[in-house]
C-alpha cells in the first residue's frame, strides 16, 4: 500500500536525516520514479519534506534527523493522518503504522490526528463507472469534518434540481476515485456525490454528529441500499473467456462467473437495475453474447435490435429521409 511506503519514507529520513530518491527506493524495493513521488506527494501534503538540488542534495526534513514524530507541528500531523487513514481501511498494516503515529504524536495533537485518520475512508470496489478526478471541494469538506463545523452546499442532484442547504460533515468517502460525502441534515442522514456540488462555503458553526457515529458503519449501510437497487434484474450470459473482465468493467461487482458451456463460453450471471439496462450495455456485443435469462431482457435487446434494423438497415435510412420515394 503507497501509505505504508509514505510512513516508511518519513521515518527513515527521521532517522536519516536527508536521504536520496534512489537510497528510498533501495530500502523500500521500489522503483527511483515510485521513491521520488512519494516523497513529492509528502511535501504536497504539507509535511515539512524539501529537497535539497545540487550534487551532494537529496530530500531532508526541516529540523534535521529525528526518531519520532514530536517535532511535526498541528497541521503537518494532519496533513500526515489524511494521507495515511484512508489506507488502514483496506491494510492491516496501514492501521497498525497508525496506531503507533497516533502514540508518538504529543497529546495535544492526538485529536485532531485522529479526526483526521476518520474523515476519510476508501470503498474500492467499482459501480461499473469511470471517475472524473478528485474534486476541488474535497479538500474543503474534509478541513470541515476534521474541525467539526457546518457547510453550505449548493446542490445539483441526478435530476438536476438544484438546491441550496446547511448540513454537518460527518465524512467522506473515496470510492474508485468517485467522491461521496455523508453529512447530517434536517431530514437525517444523507449522502451527496461531491462531483455534484458546484458550491461550498464552510461556516463558523459547529457541526453535531452522532456520538455513535461510524464512517465505515454508514457507509456499509449506503452499499446496501445502492447494490439493492442496482441488482433488481440479473441475466444469465454465454460470453468467451477473454470477454469476462470487460464484462467486469461495465457492470462492476456485478458480475459472478459459472462453469463453461459444450463450446467452452463462460456462463455469467450479471446485474442492473432493469432489464433495459443490461440490454443496453449488451446490445453492442452483437452475437459474441448470448443472453440465456431472463425473457425481459431478451425482449429488450430484441426490440433494440428490430429498430436498429429499421434504421439502418439497406433501404431504411433512405425510406426516413426521403418518405415520398
Amino acid at each position: 500500500m503507497r501509505a505504508d511506503r509514505l510512513v516508511a519514507t518519513l521515518l527513515l529520513m527521521q532517522a536519516r536525516g536527508r536521504v536520496t530518491a534512489a537510497e528510498v527506493a533501495a530500502e523500500l524495493e521500489v522503483s527511483v520514479a515510485t521513491a521520488r513521488r512519494d516523497l513529492e506527494a509528502l511535501s504536497v501534503a504539507g509535511i515539512p519534506v524539501y529537497p535539497q538540488p545540487g550534487r551532494g542534495g537529496g530530500w531532508s526534513l526541516v529540523g534535521g534527523a529525528r526518531t519520532d514524530l514530536s517535532g511535526l507541528s498541528a497541521t503537518e500531523a494532519r496533513a500526515l493522518f489524511l494521507l495515511v487513514g484512508p489506507a488502514a481501511d483496506v491494510s492491516g498494516d496501514a492501521k497498525a503504522a497508525l496506531r503507533k503515529l497516533v502514540r508518538a504524536l504529543p497529546r495535544t495533537f492526538r485529536a485532531d490526528a485522529e479526526a483526521a485518520a476518520d474523515a476519510t475512508m476508501i470503498d474500492s470496489a467499482r459501480w461499473g463507472e469511470r471517475d472524473r478526478g478528485r474534486p476541488e471541494t474535497v479538500a474543503v469538506l474534509q478541513d470541515a469534518v476534521i474541525r467539526r463545523r457546518r457547510v453550505r452546499l449548493s446542490y445539483v442532484d441526478g435530476a438536476r434540481n438544484s438546491s441550496d442547504r446547511t448540513v454537518d460533515p460527518w465524512g467522506l468517502v473515496d470510492k474508485d476515485d468517485t467522491w461521496y460525502l455523508i453529512a447530517g441534515t434536517e431530514r437525517g442522514r444523507r449522502t451527496f456525490r461531491v462531483d455534484r456540488i458546484v458550491g461550498v462555503v464552510a461556516t463558523d458553526d459547529p457541526a453535531e454528529r452522532p456520538d455513535d457515529f461510524t464512517l465505515a458503519s454508514a457507509w456499509d449501510e449506503v452499499v446496501g441500499r445502492m447494490e439493492q437497487r442496482r441488482s433488481a434484474t440479473w441475466a444469465t450470459v454465454l460470453v468467451e473467456p477473454r470477454y469476462v473482465p470487460i464484462l467486469r468493467d461495465h457492470f462492476g461487482r456485478h458480475v459472478h462467473t459459472g462453469g463453461s458451456g459444450d463450446d467452452g463460453r463462460t456462463r455469467v450471471r450479471l446485474a442492473a437495475p432493469t432489464p433495459l439496462d443490461i440490454a443496453r450495455n449488451l446490445a453492442g456485443w452483437g452475437a459474441d453474447v448470448e443472453v440465456l435469462d431472463p425473457e425481459s431482457v431478451r425482449d429488450e435487446l430484441a426490440r433494440i435490435g428490430a429498430e436498429l434494423s429499421g434504421r439502418y438497415a439497406p433501404g431504411g435510412r433512405r425510406r426516413r429521409d426521403h418518405p415520398e420515394s
